[in-house]
Parts: structure tokens; C-alpha cells; sequence
């Protein structure tokens, strides 16, 4: 959830309205409306709940030509009727709802067209990138000058290999159209050329479920769930005042920040 004075956006509708609502109350927000829905692409944990949120807030759906086709095909006949406000949207185009100007990007992902955002408000900037197998230049043009960085993590690549999951689910996790791994991440914040910096926040998102049982003692910061995920905090801890944020967003779990701790470095801005 994006939120201006004027303006509320959602970016995408996996949870169940429910889930939804108690998310929101447990960051303290009632919500009698929304200014619109931005959908990514068509896999289900991002509209596997369209249906359900609309039935709460009928609002606007923005989303690409080809995605809408494919959630059509997905979703149940019966909630088509849900969908009767469509403006559709295209890579490089932006768009404004409300006071947010909307920067939609081409990601690599085994999707029909997926896209990351960029937002705009009152001088602030906030890009979101989830759901991609590598960083494209056009995807480090993009996040540069945020303020603030929602970046996948979703996996340590010596975990994925030795884990339960079929090998041609592993095939397409590790592939270019699968997702970010956690030393690609890490690789990234910590290239000076590729990465300026900026943010303020980072929140790194879409961790895999798989080995985030795990509990470390990271310099007094109590840290569940996140083996890999320290190694990319410890890139970015080098950028002085900069937060790197970790979530794990999952069903019947609450709503939680992880702070890791930052690094000074003598000179660093």
C-alpha cells in the first residue's frame, strides 16, 4: 500500500481481503477506499485475491494488455464482473492516479509482460522490484534517486540447490526469469557503479520460505528466518545512515520489520 494525503494504491492483490484488513490494522490504517490497484504480472500470490479485495474497495485495475488477459483466463467466470474498471498500461509509459506518478519497467520474469514500479509523490520516490531473475541495466536506471527500495531477496542459492523442491522448480528459480537471489542482492547494493546509494530505506521482499527458520544473533540484533539475507545487509551497512529493512509477509504471521544494524565507514556519506 502506497498513501499520499489524497491518494491510496495498492501494488498487487495475492492476501484475502481479510488478511488484507488485518495487515492494515496492524500498522494502524483503516482503509474506506482505495485510488487504484496496480498489478505486476499474473502469477497468483499477486492476483490470486483480486477478486476479493475489489468486493471491498471497487476501484480502478491498472495493469498491461497482456496480463489482463491472463487474469481473465485465471481467475473464476464469476468474478470477471468485479473487473469493470480496466485502464490498461504499458512499460516506459507513466501514469498518474491521484497525486503519484506511476513509472511501470519490463523485468525479466516468466510472466506474459511483468513489470516493477516506480512512484512518485511530493518529492519523494519509491520503487518496487520483485520477481525478477537478474538486474537489468534498465532496472538499476530505474531504482536510482529512491528514497526508498523494495528489492527481492528471495533465496541463497547453496539452500535452493540442497532443498526440497522439484529440480525444474529450482531450474526456474535460478534461471533469468526466475527470482533474485540473495548474493545477487547483495552484489548489487554493494557495487558503487551500479547502485547510487540514495535510499534512504531498503526493504528487502518476496524471501523464499524455505530456510527461514533459522535464528542469528547479528551484533545484539535478534534476526529470524534470514541466513543469506545478513550477507546483503552487511554490503549495504558500508553507506553511513542508510536502513535495510527484511520482511516476511506470510498468512496468519504478522506484520514485521526486522531492522539490521548499519555499518559506519569513515568517510562514507
Amino acid at each position: 500500500m502506497l498513501e499520499t494525503d489524497q491518494t491510496r494504491l495498492l501494488v498487487d492483490a495475492g492476501l484475502g481481503k481479510k488478511e488484507t484488513l488485518r495487515r492494515l490494522a496492524a500498522v494502524g490504517r483503516e482503509v474506506d477506499r482505495l485510488d487504484g490497484i496496480v498489478i505486476s504480472h499474473e502469477h497468483g500470490d499477486h492476483i490470486g485475491s483480486l477478486a476479493q479485495v475489489l468486493g471491498q474497495w471497487r476501484t480502478t485495475v491498472y495493469l498491461n494488455e497482456a496480463t489482463h488477459t491472463e487474469v481473465m483466463r485465471i481467475l473464476p467466470e464469476t468474478s470477471h464482473k468485479r473487473l469493470d474498471r480496466v485502464e490498461h498500461i504499458r512499460a516506459g509509459q507513466r501514469f498518474i492516479v491521484g497525486d503519484i506518478e506511476v513509472s511501470p519497467v519490463s523485468i525479466p520474469h516468466d510472466a506474459k509482460d511483468p513489470l516493477g514500479f516506480t512512484f512518485r509523490s511530493n518529492g519523494t520516490k519509491v520503487a518496487i522490484m520483485t520477481d525478477l531473475g537478474y538486474l537489468t541495466e534498465l532496472v538499476k536506471f530505474h531504482v536510482r534517486g529512491s528514497d526508498c527500495l523494495v528489492l527481492e531477496s528471495n533465496h541463497d542459492l547453496e539452500m535452493l540447490k540442497v532443498g526440497p523442491y522439484p529440480w525444474e522448480v529450482k531450474q526456474r528459480v535460478m534461471s533469468k526469469t526466475g527470482h533474485l537471489s540473495n548474493l545477487a542482492t547483495s552484489e548489487f547494493l554493494g557495487d558503487t557503479d551500479g547502485f547510487d546509494a540514495y535510499a534512504r530505506y531498503v526493504v528487502l521482499a518476496h524471501l523464499s520460505d524455505y530456510s527461514l527458520s533459522e535464528k542469528l544473533d547479528i551484533q545484539g540484533y535478534h534476526v529470524t528466518g534470514l541466513y543469506a539475507a545478513f550477507h546483503v545487509a552487511e554490503h549495504f551497512g558500508y553507506h553511513t545512515g542508510q536502513v535495510i529493512y527484511i520482511t516476511k509477509l506470510k498468512r496468519a504471521q504478522d506484520l514485521r520489520f526486522t531492522r539490521l544494524p548499519v555499518v559506519k565507514k569513515e568517510g562514507a556519506r
